[in-house]
């Protein structure tokens, strides 16, 4: 349900791609550390042409992680027709946004299995060029790190455990059996925590007994040094992160499962004319509390106005300002139904950034009427009731 954050980059098969801020620091270590290895592998090249190594090699391993993603994104957006909002870099991967879960056992295992055999297929292909070129050529050394990269990222992300792809297939194979979703994922989200504390063990355990280690896994091509334990230890705390943030949302899912718009808006629709000052509404905010109105103009809707539109004008401009030009016009306002199910309202609520929707109930001569309202802390005092009443009826 999160939203997509950092720097747009560019669009691939119609799908936004964007890095997290701190990809950009990561990506400069990395590049850095890869210098220093290339140029300690081969000292003859000088420091020129290991910096390019360097960054090349950065440049590609990012791009097989999107590749990684991308393969997960088209199983999903291709074949199941379920829409990828967007793929995100970030410091230890990439993390590719979808409109929805998917609705069958079957469907998860096909798009979460795309990754690992996406990775595997480019650890092959780097292969086969470090196969038909000179192990001290740019190019050859280039690949032979690169085909380790796919290998072990192949490799890793098959661990069953929550968010990684191995969970995901370890879900589909739980739901399988059970036809029970929410099962599923809390075997998958109990596997991805005792993952995630397995590798922080084994991150601390590098720090401080490195030579006991290396030689579990060198067979691995990893290098036990502390520098690989510390980041071993941080991938395990995102990883344990995850896993609980995977339990959590179905958790959200189970408790508004069968609830919809209609059940939880406000009937109350409160109204104020175009004509208002910014001024008169802030007193209209402060007098009632709400924090959203429908703008009408004689008996015709044409706007909607709200606490956050007013306090993006200068507070000394609010008298010389009415409603109409700073409220969001009707053609712009993000509508819900009443039969709407109450999870795909919060995702929408929380993917448009707004606090509060307005629930319009069509008629059969195509008339629309505002029936009532909805806000994001209704849908999450309904989340935080049903939880607590679940907990007090599972401990009788």
């Amino acid at each position: 349900m999160s939203q997509a954050q950092g720097i747009r980059v560019g669009r691939i098969i119609g799908i936004p791609i964007y890095i997290d801020f701190s990809w950009v620091l990561v990506f400069g270590l990395i590049s850095i550390g890869l210098s220093g290895y290339f140029g300690s592998l081969h000292p003859a090249w000088g420091s020129s042409r290991s910096i390019a190594v360097g960054v090349g090699t950065t440049l590609l391993f990012f791009a097989s992680v999107v590749f990684h993603e991308l393969s997960h994104s088209v199983v999903a957006q291709q074949v199941y027709k379920i829409k990828v909002l967007s793929i995100t870099l970030f410091i230890f991967g990439g993390l590719a946004r979808i409109s929805r879960e998917p609705s069958k056992a079957i469907q998860e295992f096909n798009i979460a299995i795309a990754g690992p055999l996406a990775s595997g297929f480019l650890a092959a292909v780097f292969y086969g060029v470090t196969v038909w070129t000179a192990p001290d050529s740019m190019i050859g050394s280039l690949s032979a790190y690169l085909y380790q990269s796919n290998k072990i990222l192949a490799i890793f992300n098959l661990l069953p455990g929550f968010p990684l792809d191995g969970g995901r297939i370890f879900r589909a194979v739980v739901w399988g059996l059970t036809k029970d979703f929410m099962r599923a994922t809390q075997a998958a989200g109990a596997s991805g925590r005792l993952i995630a504390f397995t590798m922080i063990v084994a991150g601390v355990g590098m720090v401080f007994n490195k030579e006991w280690f290396s030689g579990v896994l060198a067979p691995l091509g990893i290098a036990a040094d502390s520098l690989s334990g510390v980041w071993l230890g941080l991938i395990g705390w995102y990883l344990l992160n995850a896993a609980q943030a995977s339990v959590a949302q179905v958790t959200i899912r189970g408790a508004l499962a069968g609830l919809r718009a209609s059940d939880v808006m406000s009937q109350e629709v409160p109204t104020i004319p175009a004509n208002m000052s910014l001024e008169e509404y802030s007193n209209e905010v402060l007098r009632t509390g709400r924090r959203v109105h429908i703008v009408t103009m004689g008996d015709r809707l044409v706007g909607l106005m709200n606490v956050a539109a007013l306090n993006q004008i200068p507070r000394d401009e609010w008298n010389m300002n009415s409603v109409q030009a700073v409220m969001v016009p009707r053609d712009k306002i993000i509508w819900a139904a009443p039969e709407e199910p109450l999870q795909r309202l919060l995702e929408r609520l929380m993917s448009a950034d707004v606090n509060q929707m307005p629930v319009v109930s069509h008629g059969t001569d195509g008339s629309a009427h505002i029936v009532g309202i909805v806000s994001r802390d209704a849908i999450l005092r309904v989340i935080q009731t049903r939880s607590e009443l679940g907990a007090a009826l599972s401990n009788r």
